[in-house]
């Protein structure tokens, strides 16, 4: 079997690796260098904690954490992973009893979850982080962290190429041809064919894109985000942080990485990004007051590739056989248990009862 994976980010490299060490010939294809689009300008929370809008979607998230570890077993060393905590407060009595909610709903679910006090939090965990009264209550995962989204697409194609896989980058894909209801050729930017067996749409952003060159639907939101990357020696946070107004992450000795909801809600065509970039960084140094003054490293504004609902996309899509969707926000989280559980539903026609809510047929499949 021949399968074009198309986008080398986190999630297409998962699904590469997993179908490539499987015996698979496999091409991996993508626009630009691998691992530098969304999966390094994301903020690569590894999370389940905020993935509660289903039981479902909760447990397909716990898996992908677990699978990070399996990963991290595989391939050492393991330097993408940091499973270092999260940290989260809020700065409102409404605020408060919200996260605790939170907290206890995901405890019910099985869910390593604390409530410390923040003066245990500095004194023990974050010392250069500035919190509300000693006695605010600070939602401790010690199970998560972040993860460093190129480094570990890099090292799985890497490892896709040492199993024979064969990469085409900074190559679009122009067309996909669909012969008696199956895909069976790609075509790259300049012209070049390659006859496959089958498709996964891996393209994050574009994927509704690469979907429509297969005839098929796949509506995304347009959902930008605002991702920074500071300097400061010595970093003044070692772990993931939510506070009320913006999220900070280490990236690396001496780098900061930070971001904002309420930053991303004030984006719109023609902003100066620069003028925003300020704006996050002074809520960040609200929270670090070490970040005062450091430097900036770049700023890049993101498309998340999010499916309509908001749900990840993965799987075969009736109508056109060959064709497989891997389509999600929280790649960063869900790459590792999507690429082995899409791996094996090409290879061995099983659909895992974890991925099966989450199947592209939810959507009308006309292309638009």
């Amino acid at each position: 079997m021949r399968a074009a994976v198309i986008g080398a980010g986190v999630v297409g490299s998962c699904v590469g690796w997993n179908l490539a060490r499987r015996g698979t010939e496999v091409l991996l294809i993508d626009a630009g260098p691998p691992g530098a689009g969304v999966s390094d300008w994301t903020f690569a929370w590894l999370n389940a904690s905020n993935k509660t809008r289903t039981r479902e979607y909760f447990d397909l998230n716990v898996a992908g954490l677990t699978a990070h570890r399996d990963l991290a077993a595989a391939l050492r060393p393991a330097g993408w992973l940091h499973l270092t905590g999260n940290l989260r407060w809020a700065d409102s009595p409404a605020g408060a009893q919200a996260l605790r909610a939170a907290a206890d709903r995901l405890a019910a679910w099985g869910y390593d979850v604390a409530l410390w006090p923040a003066e245990r939090v500095a004194r023990i965990l974050e010392p250069g982080v500035r919190l509300p009264g000693d006695e605010t209550e600070v939602a401790f995962y010690r199970d998560e962290g972040w993860a460093d989204g190129r480094e570990l697409a890099v090292r799985l194609l890497s490892e896709s190429l040492g199993h024979g896989a064969e990469a085409h980058f900074g190559r679009p894909v122009t067309g996909i041809t669909v012969t008696g209801g199956r895909v069976a050729e790609i075509t790259l930017d300049g012209g070049q064919r390659f006859p496959v067996d089958a498709v996964v749409n891996a393209a994050g952003p574009a994927g509704a894109a690469i979907a429509g060159l297969a005839g098929r639907n796949l509506p995304m939101r347009d959902d930008p985000g605002l991702i920074a990357r500071l300097r400061c020696e010595p970093a003044p946070v070692r772990r993931v942080l939510h506070a009320p107004h913006v999220t900070l992450r280490p990236d690396g000795p001496g780098r900061v990485l930070i971001h904002s909801r309420e930053i991303d809600d004030l984006i719109t065509p023609g902003r100066d990004i620069g003028e925003l970039t300020e704006r996050l960084r002074r809520l960040a140094a609200d929270v670090a007051p070490a970040l005062h003054g450091a430097e900036l490293i770049e700023a890049r504004v993101a498309r998340r590739p999010i499916p309509a609902d908001g749900f990840p996309s993965v799987g075969a899509a009736s109508g056109v056989a060959g064709y497989y969707e891997a389509v999600t926000h929280s790649g960063i989280t869900l790459g590792p248990v999507i690429g082995e559980l899409l791996a094996a539903e090409i290879l061995d026609g099983t659909v895992d009862a974890r991925i099966a809510p989450f199947r592209p047929d939810r959507f009308p499949p006309e292309a638009p």
